[in-house]
């Protein structure tokens, strides 16, 4: 199996963006990315383009637990639009495995895995992220980058029809749950990671984001989760934090499914 495992140069020069709905997110203040650059990039599909996820396995995709009833995930894309595009891979979902202990209301272990029904085949424009054993608490003030096919402002309520990044800043916890930020509604856990804006520009993700990947030092450290609008500095994306807990479920799941 071919798995990416460092980005750092890659992603020297992309800003990205953060997730902000139950239905997920788009990328504010983000740019296009270059075609296929980011070949663990997949794009989850209901009827419609819905949410992103991440290839972490060549039967695996994790995305975000509220990105319910996937049926179809498709890898190697770039633009939506071009269907004829020979990178392009179209799987089913065989089964869905949201975390055990998500919770829709207080948006805890907002993670899921989907099994697909056949391998993927493993290309220049199609690869797996591979998870670390641990992966350290970023930081407030680290930079890290977010991606995702979602919503490019709140004025244009359509997904972007290419695959965009931004480059959020990691924000403090505890001012994250101030009355300023979030205000505790709902609380931001040591499972979750606030990243938005450096108080300057608008980083963030948006509708159709969600699922998607948060990499921060060519690590993947989360996965978007949920915000309050698009590009509020007050509000920042909220992600789903990839702890040691979570990942030995996510290992502990692949290898019970694959028995």
């Amino acid at each position: 199996m071919s798995c990416l495992g460092a980005f750092t140069g890659l992603f020297s020069c992309m800003v990205l963006l953060i997730v902000h709905s139950s239905d997920g997110s788009e990328i504010i203040d983000g740019k296009e990315v270059k075609p296929h650059s980011l070949p663990y990039m997949a794009l989850l599909q209901k009827k419609r383009q819905f949410c992103g996820g991440i290839l972490i396995d060549k039967s695996w995709v994790l995305t975000a637990a509220h990105c319910k009833n996937i049926k179809t995930v498709l890898l190697g894309v770039h633009s939506i639009k071009a269907k004829k595009d020979k990178s392009r891979q179209v799987i089913k979902v065989k089964k869905c495995f949201p975390h055990p202990r998500y919770n829709a209301a207080t948006r805890v272990n907002d993670i899921m895995l989907l099994k697909l029904d056949k391998s993927v085949k493993v290309t220049e424009t199609v690869e797996c992220f591979k998870l670390g054993d641990a992966i350290q608490d970023p930081a407030a003030g680290t930079r890290c980058m977010v991606a995702g096919w979602g919503f490019t402002n709140n004025n244009v309520k359509k997904m972007s029809d290419v695959l965009m990044s931004v480059t959020v800043t990691v924000v403090d916890r505890e001012k994250c749950n101030s009355a300023e930020y979030y205000n505790n509604k709902p609380v931001i856990t040591s499972g979750m990671i606030c990243a938005g804006s450096d108080g300057k520009n608008e980083a963030d993700t948006c509708r159709g984001d969600s699922g998607g990947p948060l990499i921060c030092s060519g690590r993947l450290v989360g996965v978007t989760s949920f915000g309050i609008e698009c590009g509020r500095k007050d509000k920042p994306g909220v992600y789903s934090y990839l702890t040691e807990r979570k990942l030995k479920w996510i290992n502990e799941t692949m290898k019970m499914s694959d028995i």
